[in-house]
Order: C-alpha cells, then structure tokens, then sequence
C-alpha cells in the first residue's frame, strides 16, 4: 500500500515527507501513440506525478452509450503512467472547465430544460450517479491503495466559481467514498473568500489554483486552512487562446520566478499545463464574461512542452527551477518527433452542402424554432428552413439568440451572418411569389465556466420578420460525424467564383512514404472543418490567431491519405491547402497578470 496521507501539515507518502510535483496532460488531448512520448517528456523534467481530469462527455457522447477506447482509454493512459513510475492525480468531476466543450459535462444534459446543472437537484445527480457507476469502478483498481498510481482524487472542480450548494459536493465526495475511492480527495479553488467559501467543505482537503501572486495567494488560503499542506493544484504557466484574439504567451523567466516562489514556500505544485494537446474535433469550449468567446482548436496553452509535443524555453526554465530545488530528472529525454512537409494538396472534388442534404440528414418538422439538443444533436451544424410568402419589402429578419454563428440564405443565395458575439438584424425582402429561407447554424462550442454554463445550440428563441414570428420550419441536423461523410456526392471542383459564399464539402488526396507529423495551413480558405483519414482535426478560422492545424503522425498512414474540408465561405483563390513541417499559432501577446489570478471585477456577469 502506497497511501498519501496528510499529517503535520505535510503530505506524506510510505511513512516519508512527500513533496507532489505534477504536470498536466489531458489524455483526451492527445493521441493516444503519443502518450508514452509526452509522459517521457514530463518525467525527464523531473516530475514524479502527471495530473489529468475526466471529461464525461467523451465518455458518455449519448446518453447511456459509454465510450472507454482509443483517446477516451483512460484506464490505458493510468497504467501507463504508473508502469513509468510515476503517480497520477485524478480529477473525474462531473464538471472539469478545462476549456472543454460545457466545461465536460456531456450536451444532452441540455434537452431536460427544466434540469439545474451542478447542484443538488435529484434529476441531475441521477446522470452523475449512473456514470460514476460505469466510470468509478475502472479506478478503483488503479488506486495506490490497491497497488496503482492514483495517489489522490478531486470532488468537484473550482466550484466555488459557480455555486456554494456545499450539500451537493458532499454528495459528490460520498458517492466517491461508497464506490470505493479511499486515497486523498480534495478541491480545488481560486483564491478569494467567495471561491474558498463555496468550493470547499470542512473534511475535505483544499487546494488552490494561481499564476502569480504567490504570497497573496498563499495568505489567503492559509486564512481557511490553517493546518494543511500548501498544494497549487493548477500553476498558470500560460494561458489559452480564443478566436479574434492574439496567441497568449508568457516570459518562461516570469513563470520561473513564480514556480521557485511556491517551492521556496514548501508547497507542492501541479503545472497546467504541462502538455496542452489539441481540442480535436468539436470539444472545443467558450467562455462568456463580457461576451461569447469561442476558444481555438489549438491548446497549446505556451505550455512547457508545445501542442506537437517539442521542447520549449519554458520547460529548459523550468527544469533549472527544480534542479536548484534538488528535483532531478527521472527518465532521459525520448527522441523528437519528426515533421514533415507533404506539400500542396490540390481538393479536386467539391459538393455542396444543399444538393447533399439527403446524404447528410433526415428532415424533421417543427412548427416553431428548437435548439439542436432537443433533436438529440450534440456538435456540428443546424439547418433551419422554411417558406416565406411575399410581397414583403424593406423588413428587417431578427434571429432571437443565435448560438452561435448563422450564415442566411434566401434562395440560395448568402443574405448575411449573424454572429452571437454581435446579432445585428439583416436587411430582407422576399418577393411577390414568396422565397425560401435557410439559416445555417453553427454550434462554436458551449461555455466551460461561469454562470453561464447553461447553453443550448442552434437558435433557442425563434426567428422575426420585422416584429412577426416565422413558424412551420423544416429542421436538418448536421453533427458531420465521419459515418456520415462519407455519403457526400462529389464532382470535380469547378470555378472558385461558382463557389464562394456556398458552404461546401471540398476533398483531396496525397501520398505519404514517410510518417511523422505535420500542420494543415489554411492560407486562402476562410472558415471551416477539417477532417484527415475521417478524423476531425478541428475548426479553422481565417481571422486567426491559429493559422495551420496540427496533425499528429499517427492519424497518417503509407500510401494513400483523404483531406476534406467543410468549407463555408469558398476559398479566395484555388482550392489548395498545404501541408507544412512549421506549426503556426497566430501573432502573440503576453498574458495580462489580471488574467492569472481570478479578479472579481471581471468575473462579474
């Protein structure tokens, strides 16, 4: 038995003071043939614990489906990580934010409107008792007490951010205790009174999350726990990205500066993150505090290791942190990963997305407009149609909360965007024989934090002619899993002018004789999807900060290899994209120090 136990205000481990130095790697971020390299790479550096949360919408996509293969494996990338000797901290909260898609809490959640997220309400706790059901016992064998790497387990994730409904992390704690879980809980909570009181709970050990501010921190944790072993539970060592926005970084000899700060305080410390990975595919997440900001398919986060995985200035800071600690490396450094540049790629096949409707999706009608989660539609896109009668001239369309992007057509033909961050109403006029109106709906990704959890996609209100309701829609639902991509009709792409404003289906082939990793490069598209071998990469956005896609080796294989892109404004000059061997995540800006702390001030609805 290998049990962390508090006692003496320290941690201790095998009878001996213990001093936790963790890392952050999501599992989910990253493919799973790169795990070793990534965990290698934390380990050579010195850490002796890699840290990871448990994203239940990855897990349980639909409801009562559960999913435990391939990059969701967590069970695999535990052993793993144990095998190499080093422990594990576990965080299996309903909730993870993490700038995951709904903070992880899986979309269908969304279609019981009356249900209250993250609180005592009995409907809700009965999902979360039903995965922890299935997710729960996985652990238990991997727990130090049953001879495995997990040394501690989280209740809940900097719930004080949200609520103080201290009843329902007891809950939470009690249901981890009944199904087995016996090494150390704890919470984790930025360091205000409001955080501290709502997030925490008398007989739980709390933690705390910062990027600087060391000493104040510290103070005002050490005002609710006196006693207890310091442990920041996430260092900010960098900062995440949102589309319209620069690429954030931090000066490694600032995070060097504050990391020595916290050892020199005797605290232990877990690094987010370490390894930021990809937000493939949809699960990308948002954050609304002044208004909707979508994040990026990037989660490099400046971390100490890079997206793809490559050593950077940070990570040599920081390992001389630890060296001058006497935390010494524990593994050598595995080989990097080779890139390579394939080139251009010409995508000579294209389809439209309205001649292929009926390869896509079955029509449902509706007399009024109905966000995507009550047709049980998770990610992707929404089509919402209908006929309008005319003469009507010089009106105004309104779309009652759009969440969060609409390209409308009239006829076919581009009418306007309507965007969340900034829902102006479109000039309309529909002729005297009537005209045919389709509002193309994209879902960015639900909020990860905040107030605001609660955020159905697709249009939740409904859709105006100047004061009047239009009624009697044909609703499409459009999640483009890779199943389904697969029935697109494709023609030889024709004149690009045929094309732009069009969304379209836009494929590609080129061959590979060596495999290593590469990025996808934009450059002349505008804003879309990308798929590579029917895996979904992620969204590209030509307004940046992110410029190319990551596309780990793995995902490749020898011979032959498909690109499709879900294009929806056309491509500006020929339809090419290229794959490079340089990685390019925008124009940079430093991390404001407000940004590091949670200032109340900015919090605020």
């Amino acid at each position: 038995m290998s049990q962390l136990e508090i006692r003496d205000g320290q941690y201790y481990l095998q009878g001996e003071p213990y001093r936790i130095v963790s890392g952050a790697i999501h599992y989910f971020r990253v493919v799973p043939e790169y795990w070793m390299d990534r965990l290698q790479k934390l380990q050579a550096c010195g850490f002796n614990t890699v840290e990871t949360y448990v994203a239940w919408n990855v897990h349980e996509p639909q409801e009562g489906q559960f999913q435990f293969e391939g990059m969701a494996d967590i069970v695999q990338f535990i052993e793993l990580a144990g095998q190499m000797g080093l422990h594990v901290i576990i965080r299996p909260s309903p909730f993870i934010c993490a700038e995951w898609e709904f903070g992880g809490l899986p979309a269908w959640l969304l279609k019981e409107s009356d249900m209250q997220l993250r609180c005592s309400d009995s409907a809700y706790l009965a999902k979360v008792d039903r995965y922890y059901d299935v997710l729960i016992p996985k652990l238990v064998p991997l727990l130090s007490t049953q001879g495995g790497p997990i040394l501690a387990v989280q209740v809940e994730n900097e719930y004080g951010s949200y609520g103080n409904d201290t009843s329902y992390l007891t809950y939470i704690r009690d249901g981890l205790v009944q199904r087995g879980i016996d090494v150390l809980l704890f919470t984790s909570d930025g360091p205000t009174d409001e955080m501290l009181l709502g997030g925490t709970i008398d007989d739980v050990h709390a933690t705390v999350n910062f990027g600087s501010r060391v000493a104040e921190s510290f103070g005002k944790y050490r005002e609710y726990r006196e006693t207890e072993p310091l442990m920041v539970m996430e260092f900010w060592n960098g900062w995440f990205d949102h589309w319209m926005e620069p690429h954030h970084v931090r000066d490694a000899a600032e995070v060097a500066d504050e990391l020595d700060k916290i050892l020199e305080s005797s605290s232990s410390v877990n690094l987010y993150m370490f390894h930021g990975g990809t937000n493939f595919g949809f699960y990308n997440g948002a954050n609304h505090i002044k208004t909707y900001e979508p994040t990026v398919t990037s989660y490099d986060y400046d971390a100490p290791l890079s997206e793809w995985g490559d050593v950077t200035s940070k990570y040599e800071a920081v390992r001389s942190v630890f060296a001058k600690h006497g935390i010494e490396p524990g593994c050598e450094m595995p080989q990097p990963i080779p890139k390579y540049p394939y080139g251009k790629v010409t995508l000579s096949e294209s389809a439209t997305l309205l001649d292929n409707l009926d390869q896509l999706s079955e029509p449902v009608k509706s007399t009024f407009i109905q966000p995507m989660e009550k047709f049980d539609q998770a990610y992707g896109f929404i089509l919402y149609s209908t006929w309008v009668k005319g003469p009507r001239s010089g009106q105004k369309l309104h779309i009652q909360e759009v969440r969060d992007r609409a390209q409308v057509f009239l006829d076919g033909k581009l009418l306007g965007v309507v965007e969340r961050w900034d829902p102006k109403p479109l000039d309309i006029s529909i002729p005297e024989n009537g005209a045919r109106l389709d509002i193309l709906v994209e879902n960015m990704g639900r909020i990860n934090y905040g107030p605001r959890l609660r955020d159905p996609k697709g249009i939740t209100e409904g859709v105006l002619l100047d004061n009047q309701f239009l009624y009697n829609w044909t609703i499409r639902t459009l999640p483009l899993c890779p199943d389904s991509l697969t029935s697109v009709r494709y023609e030889t792409t024709k004149d690009h002018d045929l094309r732009v404003e069009t969304p379209a289906f836009y494929k590609g082939c080129f061959e590979v004789e060596e495999i290593g990793d590469t990025f996808l490069r934009f450059d002349g598209w505008n804003k879309g999807v990308a798929w590579i071998n029917g895996f979904n990469l992620g969204r590209y956005w030509e307004i940046g900060p992110q410029r190319a896609l990551y596309i780990p080796g793995p995902l490749l294989r020898k011979g032959r290899n498909e690109i499709v892109l879900f294009e929806l404004h056309g491509f500006l000059t020929e339809p090419v994209i290229t794959l490079s061997d340089q990685p390019d995540l925008g124009e940079s800006a430093a991390v404001d120090d407000r940004v590091l702390n949670f200032v109340q001030d900015e919090q605020t609805p």
